[in-house]
């Protein structure tokens, strides 16, 4: 049984790595046709519209008395990160943002301890800052004129932040409800609203935006809601109930090689530096699955 539940959750690891992995491309394809806000909007908006009638269906296993905690996964890891990525992503590229993202299981680490009272082994610890030194090494084999400005860097750390205290609150006070059915619930009932609301004051709904010329635009957000947003966070709360926070975040240690190879077929490089940070990073993971029971 142990060893079922232990294959699963590498199964899932590799599952939303190659998705998650793949959203930063659709991002960037996104936005030669949309504004990060609609851009963001429109991500939410469509997974909420797929989900919504699941969530209406299951309505009386929502969770009223875990209610804040509920608004807090929406909006720390469904809602505000949607919006600082493709805004990063005007003034950086999509491999540098999956890069920065891998910063998360850091911030797990950091927020378990001090507010969610989680241990986490000596081995897990190393695990993950070998895997950073990786990532690290992958942002160094990546730079280049223009791709290290501040402020945007700064958008994508606050994102990672958000996306560490979604995972921890999940883990710690939503772990009770059914993935696909938590997924329902927060973007069917907490997140269309807003997401719609986005969309109008961002001017969306204009003849221009509408148009055939814009179709291409769509078919990319569709591809980054149904499959980077709505499948993703329900293997991702799947993973969460089937292993520690810290295991589920370290999906976005393995995301940037994902990111990296999807910048290669749209015409980026890559060195000899990311090809070693690559192959740090799946030594910190290994190191990682082998670190004990608490994974």
């Amino acid at each position: 049984m142990k060893s079922s539940a232990n294959r699963e959750k590498w199964i899932l690891l590799i599952a939303l790595t190659l998705i998650w992995g793949s959203s930063f491309i659709l991002i960037k394809k996104s936005l030669i046709y949309y504004t990060p806000y609609q851009v963001g909007g429109l991500r939410v908006l469509i997974a909420g519209l797929l989900l919504l009638p699941l969530a209406i269906k299951h309505v009386k296993k929502f969770p009223r008395a875990q209610l804040k905690y509920l608004l807090v996964a929406a909006f720390s890891g469904n809602f505000i990160p949607m919006f600082l990525f493709p805004i990063a992503e005007t003034r950086l590229s999509s491999s540098v943002a999956g890069i920065v993202n891998s910063m998360v299981p850091i911030f797990v680490i950091i927020l378990g301890v001090l507010f969610y009272r989680t241990k986490t082994t000596l081995g897990q610890g190393i695990g993950t800052l070998i895997s950073f030194v990786g990532v690290c090494i992958l942002a160094l084999g990546n730079r280049a004129e223009g791709q290290l400005e501040i402020v945007p860097l700064l958008l994508l750390l606050l994102a990672t932040l958000l996306y560490a205290i979604n995972g921890l609150t999940v883990k710690t006070h939503l772990y009770q409800i059914e993935p696909k059915i938590l997924s329902a619930f927060v973007f069917g009932f907490v997140l269309t609203v807003p997401s719609a609301l986005t969309l109008v004051f961002s001017g969306f709904f204009t003849t221009e935006n509408l148009s055939a010329a814009k179709v291409p635009g769509m078919l990319y957000v569709a591809m980054l809601s149904v499959f980077g947003t709505g499948l993703a966070m329900m293997l991702n709360y799947r993973l969460l109930r089937v292993s520690s926070a810290l295991f589920a975040s370290t999906v976005t240690l393995l995301m940037p090689i994902v990111a990296l190879f999807w910048g290669v077929i749209d015409g980026e490089t890559i060195t000899l530096l990311q090809i070693l940070g690559g192959i740090i990073i799946i030594a910190g993971l290994l190191l990682l699955r082998s670190s004990g029971k608490k994974t």
